[in-house]
């Protein structure tokens, strides 16, 4: 099956909460979920149903591949590699992903969406200390430094993009100068550094995926 091509705002629907898909529509009252739309779909017994353990799971499941953006063949190969490190198989999962460098340039407000930020990265506007990265799922590590190719940084959508800069800032692991459009990790968030994924649940992903 391909990547999903509909609208976005309907998977934010699906999962009943905001998976921060369409940029800056998110944080106003244009978003379904700030109007308290329903699930998708005709079929309201359907939508109301009340959900197995294994659909609570699977849901869970969904919810953070789709707010990151990744295709189950390639969320299951992170969350394989997050089992065979050491520590808590479900944190260490959310940290890499919160590594991914399309991640970090959303984090960084060089782009507006992490949809928009594997865009960035996959056509070639984005540099990790200093070499040309297209890979959207690099993993960075402490000490990397992010920034957007010179001849890029005067594209439109990443001026929008940094105008977030200066109204929230950036988190506290990262380090950004929007005039250069430059980053730099200072440090791997840990599980507790992530205030915005609370309601995350990544512990169910792991029970979805042991059984």
């Amino acid at each position: 099956m391909g990547r999903y091509t509909g609208p976005q705002c309907r998977l934010c629907r699906a999962e009943e909460t905001k998976l921060f898909l369409k940029g800056e529509r998110c944080k106003t009252d244009k978003c379904p979920i700030n109007k308290r739309r329903g699930k998708p779909g005709r079929n309201l017994r359907a939508r109301t149903k009340k959900l197995s353990d294994y659909g609570i799971q699977l849901r869970e499941k969904q919810k953070v591949k789709r707010m990151y953006g990744m295709m189950e063949k390639q969320f299951r190969l992170f969350f394989t590699k997050a089992a065979q490190q050491k520590g808590i198989t479900g944190e260490t999962l959310v940290t890499m992903l919160e590594r991914r460098l399309d991640n970090m340039v959303y984090r960084m407000h060089f782009a507006s969406s992490r949809k928009q930020g594997r865009q960035l990265v996959s056509h070639g506007h984005v540099r990790v200390n200093g070499r040309r990265v297209t890979i959207p799922s690099y993993l960075v590590r402490e000490g990397d430094e992010i920034e957007v190719q010179e001849k890029s940084k005067k594209l439109t959508a990443i001026k929008d993009s940094l105008k977030e800069y200066s109204r929230s800032g950036v988190v506290p692991w990262l380090e950004v100068d929007p005039d250069k459009v430059w980053g730099k990790v200072n440090a791997i968030p840990r599980r507790a550094d992530l205030p915005d994924l609370a309601e995350v649940q990544e512990q169910l992903i792991v029970e979805l995926y042991s059984k």
